[in-house]
C-alpha cells in the first residue's frame, strides 16, 4: 500500500522543520511520499522545505501563491499518488506510530474513507494550554463514528477523494467540515480512533484562541448555509416560537453544558472557573457565527 502525507503551509517558517522531523526521522514506517503545497508567505519554509527534501528524495514542493487553505489543498491533490492519503498541518508533529497505526486503521475497517484521531496540545501543562485542549478538538475516549475528523489528523481512502473531487474554495475555514460531509453523504464512514494521534501547537495567548473559535464560528455559519440538513444546535432561520427557543439556548444553555463536559477533561470535578471561562471561549463561537449571519442577510 502507498502512502502519500499531504501538507499545506503558509508562513509558518519556523514550524515546519519539526512536522518534517517527525514524518521523516522518527516514524516506525516512512511514507512513499510526502507532498508539500507552500503558500509562500513573510516566514516562507522554502529553504526548509528544500533541506529536508535533500535528506528525504520523495519530498516534493509545489509553490502557489496562497488564497486559502481549500485552494491549496486542491493545488496539492492531484499530485498526491498514494493509496491513502495522510493530512497534517505545518504545526503539527505526529506521534512515531502515526502512519503505521493509520494503515492498521484502514486495512480494519475498510467501510471508512476518512479516519483521523487525537489532537494534543504541545505547548505543555500550563492553565491556558489545558483550555486550549479541551476547547479545540474532540477527544472520545474510544474507537467511533463521527461527522468529522479534524484536517490536522485525517487519512483518506483514494476512491474517497476520486469520488469526492475538490475542496470548496469559498469556505476561509471549515473546508474539512465540508469535504467530511461530502464523504457521508457518498456513503463513507468517518471513523475517530483515539490511539492515532498528533501533537499540535495550539494558541499561544488568550486572544488568539478566542479569535480562532470566533473564526471557527463564522466558519460554521458558512457550511450549515450550505448544508442545511447538517445537525446543529444554532438555527439557520427564525420562523416559529421553537427556532427563537433554540437560538436562545444555543446562546446561553449550550455553550455551557458543552463548557462543563468539555472542563471534565481538566479533572473529574471541574470548578466553576474552568467551566466559566470555557464557555465565554464558546460564546466567542456563536458571535462568529452570528455576525456571519448579519453579514450574509446585508448582502
Amino acid at each position: 500500500m502507498k502512502i502519500t502525507v499531504f501538507i499545506c503551509t503558509y508562513n509558518r517558517g519556523n514550524l515546519i522543520n519539526g512536522t518534517l522531523e517527525a514524518l521523516i526521522n522518527n516514524q516506525t514506517r516512512n511514507p512513499n511520499e510526502i507532498i508539500v503545497v507552500n503558500g509562500g508567505g513573510e516566514n516562507d519554509c522554502q529553504k526548509t522545505l528544500e533541506k529536508w527534501q535533500k535528506e528525504f528524495s520523495s519530498l516534493k514542493i509545489i509553490q502557489t501563491k496562497n488564497k486559502n487553505l481549500a485552494a491549496s489543498r486542491n493545488v496539492g491533490l492531484p499530485h498526491c499518488s498514494g493509496d491513502l492519503i495522510l493530512q497534517t498541518d505545518d504545526d503539527a508533529r505526529p506521534f512515531p506510530d502515526w502512519i503505521d497505526r493509520i494503515v492498521e486503521a484502514h486495512d480494519k475497517f475498510p467501510e471508512a474513507g476518512v479516519i483521523g484521531g487525537d489532537v494534543i496540545d504541545a505547548s505543555g501543562n500550563s492553565f491556558l494550554s489545558n483550555i486550549a485542549d479541551a476547547t479545540t478538538f474532540p477527544h472520545y475516549d474510544a474507537t467511533c463514528e463521527v461527522r468529522s475528523v479534524p484536517g490536522v489528523n485525517s487519512s483518506y481512502k483514494r476512491e474517497v477523494i476520486e469520488h469526492i473531487g475538490e475542496y470548496d474554495e469559498n469556505l476561509f475555514r471549515g473546508e474539512d467540515v465540508d469535504y467530511n460531509w461530502r464523504a457521508i453523504q457518498k456513503g463513507w464512514k468517518i471513523l475517530y480512533i483515539p490511539n492515532i494521534k498528533v501533537i499540535h501547537i495550539h494558541r499561544a495567548t488568550w486572544k488568539g484562541l478566542f479569535h480562532q473559535h470566533y473564526m471557527y464560528g463564522r466558519a460554521h455559519y458558512l457550511v450549515r448555509k450550505k448544508w442545511p440538513e447538517m445537525y446543529s444546535h444554532y438555527p439557520l432561520v427564525i420562523h416559529s416560537l421553537w427556532h427563537v427557543i433554540k437560538w436562545i439556548s444555543s446562546w446561553i444553555y449550550i455553550p455551557f453544558l458543552d463548557a462543563k463536559n468539555k472542563a471534565k477533561r481538566l479533572n473529574a470535578h471541574p470548578n466553576g472557573f474552568e467551566i466559566l471561562i470555557m464557555g465565554i471561549i464558546n460564546i466567542s463561537n456563536r458571535i462568529g457565527t452570528t455576525l456571519e449571519w448579519c453579514f450574509d442577510k446585508n448582502d
